[in-house]
């Protein structure tokens, strides 16, 4: 049985709060209503479901095909309860598996759907539970949920697209980086032995490689693990709100990547904030939901304003045009968009522009990386070979002479 956590008002106006176990909401409130209490707000109480140490993640593709199949199912007259039982038999997901064993038996105890899936944060996010509440409430889940699995499968591709234009310049750098390293670790203490007993003074190219080999072969692993140390401590508080907020400007200003992610960040607002609205969400509520959802703090700052702005009778497209995220051409869009009635649409149509954005921005970086990375390694292997040839080919013509 569910746990509900609650908050009233007592018949002398007094605040009250507490948590009841009920098979539903109503018996929540029929309780509450007993001990003359008014109920405010009820909740069902998030509990820490125990984690499987395998196959406990649920990717995107996963969900994106679990939310298809489930609008297919409940367009074609199953119950919930029976697309619920199939579709956690089917799924190739054991972490999903799990979470909709779960799902069902909240659901069968009482629970409407999205309460159910509001305990499971992990897999089910605001966005989504918000979404499936709205089609409860008017009676089109399986609409609402189609039109979730669009969204789900255009960000997964967005983002499938960006991870496997980067591969090639990642396994590169990889490559470029070991080799030199190989170079510097093993092959150039090789080359100092043998101009050990020469005698003769060795070019000051050749003395500034073998300090760096020698440099590098005692601090080679500290440095290494410094490094993953300082990655480690910086992404993790990044995390939290004081790092997101500390870390994020500065991504932004980062050249090309900067650029990048704000056009990335301006396709998720307008695709979320997209079907939030086409699917019958509040303003209110989907612009907060989109501002959580955001992946930034400075875009989410701007839209929680245009949040405000709107809760003050005003537009959204005013605060968001003073902020240094939003181009004109977004805001003048989302203005024409809440002109003409049409803001779903028309932020439907700037997510597909940035969509496109993305992926040649991606494309350009891509092939931009590729020479420049080949450059570097080349120049800096031939650089590394050469100090270490030209103490020899001093030597030969000594003799030679």
């Amino acid at each position: 049985m569910p746990t509900f956590v609650w908050k009233g008002r007592t018949a002398s106006g007094a605040t009250a709060s507490g948590e009841l176990a009920a098979g539903s909401q109503a018996d929540v409130v029929a309780a509450l209503r007993q001990k003359k209490i008014i109920p405010t707000s009820i909740k069902v109480k998030e509990e820490k479901r125990g984690l499987a140490l395998f196959g406990s993640r649920v990717s995107r593709r996963d969900l994106a095909v679990f939310t298809r199949q489930f609008s297919t199912m409940l367009n074609a007259g199953l119950p919930l309860l029976t697309c619920l039982e199939i579709l956690g038999k089917q799924t190739d997901s054991q972490g999903l598996r799990r979470v909709l064993v779960e799902v069902r038996g909240d659901v069968e105890g009482g629970l409407s759907l999205a309460d159910a899936l509001r305990r499971q944060p992990k897999v089910f996010d605001n966005l989504y539970v918000n979404m499936v509440e709205s089609g409860e409430t008017g009676g089109a889940l399986d609409v609402i949920l189609m039109r979730l699995a669009t969204y789900l499968e255009k960000t997964a591709a967005l983002i499938r697209k960006i991870r496997g234009a980067m591969i090639y310049p990642v396994i590169i750098t990889i490559v470029a980086i070991g080799a030199i390293a190989i170079m510097m670790l093993f092959v150039i203490p090789i080359f100092a032995k043998m101009f050990e007993g020469v005698g003769a003074d060795l070019p000051p190219m050749t003395q500034m490689v073998m300090s760096m080999s020698k440099f590098l072969q005692i601090w080679a692993l500290p440095l290494l693990i410094m490094t993953i140390a300082l990655i480690t401590v910086i992404n993790r508080w990044h995390k939290t709100e004081a790092g997101a907020r500390a870390l994020d400007p500065i991504f932004l200003r980062i050249p090309i990547l900067g650029d990048l992610q704000k056009k990335q960040s301006i396709a998720r607002f307008s695709r979320t904030l997209s079907t939030l609205l086409s699917s019958g969400v509040p303003i209110i509520d989907a612009l907060e939901i989109t501002a959580r959802s955001s992946g930034n703090s400075v875009v989410e700052d701007a839209i929680l304003k245009a949040r405000t702005s709107i809760k003050g009778g005003e537009n959204i497209a005013d605060p968001l045009s003073k902020t240094a995220v939003f181009p004109p051409m977004v805001t003048q869009m989302i203005a024409i968009g809440e002109a003409s009635g049409g803001l779903d649409d028309m932020l439907s149509k700037v997510a597909d522009f940035y969509d496109a954005e993305v992926d040649q921005a991606v494309e350009n970086l891509t092939n931009a990386l590729e020479p420049v990375i080949m450059v570097v390694l080349g120049g800096i292997v031939g650089f590394l070979v050469i100090s270490m040839y030209l103490p020899i080919f001093q030597l030969a013509g000594t003799i030679t002479e």
